[in-house]
């Protein structure tokens, strides 16, 4: 009998618990609603954006190869000239009388050479005076050579179709041997652009990586550029490589002009960036991020480290990688181990209906 009892008592509070409890997983909150970001989607390279100056490639400085007088200068600045056509001459007067001496000296050791190797063959002069007589005759000739060099360049040529740059010196002036006379622009070398970049922007840089060029004032139509050469040594002034972009040939170019360049993925990946309404319990450099778990979509706080803070968000140095999903909104009513979903996105606003015009 006291075993009925205990049986029957033992099916009742079955009984109970059973229509009483809650089914299994009627306490887990349902996956609420947020704004989701995944970090490093937006942006896989950098673009960086530089100042540079057109010129033409061959700028070439003009000088005179001795030491005169500038008897005339045939152009001016801007003029587009011809190759071959005559720039600028030194007054040859100094240089031919010196051509002249020259000559004289080398007929004089000429004929000397010839008189000591006669008087050799008859046996009054030793082999030594006649070697010593060649000696003279060709110093002589090498000086002849050289002022004759000097007579043929008493003037200068353009070496190539251009345009002159610069004049440096006027008809009357008194330049040394070498001193630029004027600088020509080589036509035939091409526009370029010449960029300083900082060295950690020019050592991701290549030959052949295209570019796109503007032009601030409108001077000339945007275009698109390559690099052709990268300086192997920096600035000693200002510790920047210079980084030359060809230009395509167009009849708005000048040398001198001040154009803007666009190089996409420079300087490497882009920083990871994320919204600023993404960071909660921040603290100096540090603070934290709801990080949501690809396969069960719930929610664990992670501390990051945090970088520089722009219009583009707040750059993250360490803690997050890219390819990672974080809530971005709404995150002060989050907990711990919370399910979340993509928030549906905001219905566009209907456009204002057009009004029927009013009969007259």
């Amino acid at each position: 009998m006291a075993f009925l009892t205990c049986l029957a008592l033992l099916l009742l509070l079955q009984g109970c618990n059973g229509a009483g409890g809650a089914p299994e997983g009627a306490d887990e909150r349902p996956a609420i609603a947020a704004s989701l970001h995944d970090v490093g989607a937006r942006a896989e390279s950098q673009e960086a954006e530089a100042t540079g100056t057109v010129r033409l490639r061959r700028e070439t400085p003009l000088a005179f190869v001795t030491n005169g007088r500038v008897a005339s200068i045939a152009v001016r600045e801007g003029d587009v000239v011809r190759a071959g056509q005559l720039l600028a001459a030194l007054d040859p007067s100094a240089i031919d009388s010196a051509l002249s001496a020259a000559e004289a000296r080398a007929s004089q050791a000429s004929a000397e050479l010839q008189r000591q190797k006669q008087l050799a063959q008859q046996g009054w002069v030793s082999t030594a005076r006649v070697e010593s007589a060649e000696a003279a005759y060709r110093a002589s000739e090498a000086e002849r050579s050289a002022a004759a060099f000097n007579r043929r360049h008493a003037r200068i040529t353009a070496p190539a179709d251009g345009v002159v740059l610069s004049r440096l010196a006027e008809p009357g002036q008194t330049v040394a041997a070498g001193e630029p006379v004027l600088v020509l622009g080589e036509y035939p070398s091409g526009h370029v652009l010449r960029v300083p970049l900082p060295a950690a922007l020019a050592a991701g840089l290549e030959t052949g990586r295209q570019a796109n060029v503007h032009f601030p004032d409108g001077a000339a139509p945007d275009m698109a550029a390559r690099i052709i050469e990268v300086a192997g040594r920096a600035d000693p002034a200002t510790g920047t490589f210079q980084v030359e972009f060809a230009l395509p040939a167009h009849p708005a170019l000048r040398s001198g002009m001040i154009a803007s360049v666009r190089i996409a993925g420079a300087g490497g990946p882009a920083p990871l960036m994320v919204p600023a309404t993404a960071i909660f319990s921040a603290r100096a450099d540090e603070g934290f991020v709801w990080v949501v778990d690809p396969g069960s979509g719930r929610i664990a706080a992670r501390l990051v480290t945090l970088g520089r803070v722009s219009d583009a968000g707040v750059e993250i140095l360490g803690g997050l990688a890219r390819g990672e999903r974080i809530v971005s909104a709404g995150i002060d009513r989050l907990a711990e181990g919370d399910r979340v979903r993509p928030a549906p996105a905001a219905p566009a606003a209907a456009a204002p209906a057009a009004s029927a015009p009013v009969a007259g």
